[in-house]
């Protein structure tokens, strides 16, 4: 696959000319012809993202791989393992959790010398959050990494919530946006790929999803008034990936499915109503608030119908997978569904390889 891609890359280069195709043909000409090589079997596996840990006893070609502080020792090793990894013939995707912070899988690590941040309630406005994106994305895209989940979208409303905290810009929707817009933008203009989480807003929840069931009571149009306001606000701005998050809102849906399982919060409203065109990728699927609801093919199954295309750490890759490639046979998602996410996730490989 990896020759494949390489030839067309060149293929494409070289017809282009000083008056050849834009950016779009060519990414849309490079998308369509890797999309044609793939097989069903393949095209369950670029869906799934892994820990580098699942690697270890079968090397599943996957079109993702998390990389988590245990994967982060020092400099030469990091740059060496990122590089193995995006040398694997499946070209996965590399990313982390990143945000500054309490959540920093490198800036927490002693054996980095990184600008490192207290919190992002700390900073003290959008133009040092521009700052602190930029800042960390200048050191991911020096060891190679594709994706860094962040910003931190959420807006920090409920004083008992255990989970976001002071990993929130803020309290108030009016400060968060901003500083979140500018987040992202930092990241872009180092050359990486940001992500809004958690969809649709984990700031107003007590639970951690981690371990099981967290709900919020509100109503769409009060979370229109509220937490959107950030999520929008980034979308608007071009964010490239959104994270749902295993929270359920029953004042929204009617009942207790998760975000990450519902296609009216993430079908009908995020891409609908909000407009988002991008990724959307699961929060991890290992989770409590899913594993103990749903098996790793049924969360897998569930969460593409209800509209996501990245499938985060399931619990079982293998089992995803499979049960991927069934509901394809089965018929119960339909080809031009999955090529549907196929065609959002090589957008994200392939326009950096054009541009």
């Amino acid at each position: 696959m990896k020759n494949l891609w390489s030839a067309l890359i060149l293929l494409i280069a070289v017809s282009c000319g000083p008056h050849g195709p834009s950016f779009r043909e060519r990414l849309d000409a490079a998308v369509d012809s890797t999309l044609a090589s793939y097989t069903i079997d393949q095209k369950a596996w670029q869906l799934i993202h892994v820990r580098t840990t699942a690697l270890q006893d079968s090397l599943y070609p996957v079109g993702g791989i998390v990389l988590f502080a245990y994967d982060v020792k020092d400099s030469a090793q990091l740059m060496h393992l990122v590089d193995s990894l995006h040398a694997l013939p499946s070209q996965p995707l590399i990313s982390i959790d990143e945000e500054g912070g309490r959540v920093a899988r490198i800036g927490r690590n002693k054996a980095f010398n990184v600008p490192r941040y207290e919190s992002m309630a700390a900073l003290s406005g959008p133009s040092e959050a521009y700052h602190c994106g930029h800042s960390i994305g200048l050191y991911l895209a020096h060891w190679g990494i594709d994706i860094n989940f962040a910003p931190v979208a959420d807006v920090n409303t409920n004083p008992e919530n255990i989970v976001i905290g002071n990993r929130a810009f803020s309290s108030d929707p009016s400060v968060a946006a901003p500083m979140v817009v500018n987040y992202l933008k930092g990241l872009s203009d180092a050359g990486i790929y940001g992500c809004l989480k958690h969809f649709p807003g984990h700031g107003d929840t007590k639970a951690d999803t981690h371990f099981g069931y967290a709900s919020t009571g509100k109503t769409w149009e009060e979370m229109l008034e509220c937490e959107m306001i950030p999520f929008k606000a980034g979308i608007d701005a071009g964010a490239p990936l959104v994270m749902s998050a295993h929270i359920s809102a029953p004042n929204v849906t009617s009942d207790e499915t998760p975000a990450t399982m519902s296609r009216l919060m993430l079908t009908e409203k995020l891409r609908g109503e909000l407009g988002f065109q991008g990724v959307i990728v699961t929060d991890g699927l290992g989770m409590g608030a899913i594993t103990r609801q749903y098996s790793a093919g049924e969360a897998a199954v569930g969460a593409i119908l209800a509209g996501a295309d990245i499938l985060l750490l399931p619990e079982d890759a293998l089992q995803a997978h499979d049960a991927i490639v069934s509901a394809v046979k089965d018929s119960l998602i339909t080809p031009e569904r999955l090529d549907q996410s196929l065609r959002r996730i090589l957008e994200l490989k392939l326009s950096k390889q054009i541009n």
